[in-house]
């Protein structure tokens, strides 16, 4: 078997081959939607307690690279633990998006995208639509995830 005949290498090639040419009107426009709620819920859940614990754990990290925290413009931290105290402030209030077998795509990959586009070097920085075309590419990373998934089918039978 050569990786390309592999499920994973056909995977990998896939998504290997999107690119900005794949982002129709239609799905810019959604994705611009799920960004702003996204931002929304992840600012308000700032103020919870679950945010403030992850936050506080969090500031023992540091690196030179840092990307910021929604909500405090002075408290940066190194991109992977920004993506991280993010991602809890957008769970942390369940009102984050969410599909069919249960699964919150923009909670998990906005937080990295963004705080890994904080990190590039200001030379280096990415366009708005590569921020989009990044965002739909993880999205679509995790809804195929999802179907290959065999535990994610039984999420309803469970609950």
């Amino acid at each position: 078997f050569s990786p390309s005949q592999t499920i994973t290498g056909n995977f990998a090639n896939v998504i290997h081959g999107l690119n900005a040419n794949h982002l129709t009107d239609q799905v810019i426009q959604r994705s611009k939607r799920m960004i702003l709620d996204t931002l929304g819920v992840g600012l308000l859940g700032t103020s919870t307690e679950v945010c403030h614990k992850v936050a506080q754990y969090s500031k023992i990290y540091s690196s030179d690279i840092s990307s910021t925290i929604w909500g405090h413009l002075d408290f940066r931290l190194p991109p992977l633990y920004a993506a991280f105290v993010n991602g809890v402030a957008v769970h942390a209030m369940d009102f984050d998006d969410t599909w069919h077998p249960a699964t919150h795509p923009s909670g998990t990959v906005l937080p990295a995208v963004i705080a890994l586009s904080e990190a590039f070097p200001q030379k280096k920085k990415v366009s708005g639509l590569d921020l989009l075309l990044a965002f739909n590419v993880g999205i679509e990373v995790q809804g195929r995830l999802l179907r290959f998934s065999s535990e994610a089918r039984n999420i309803p039978k469970r609950y």
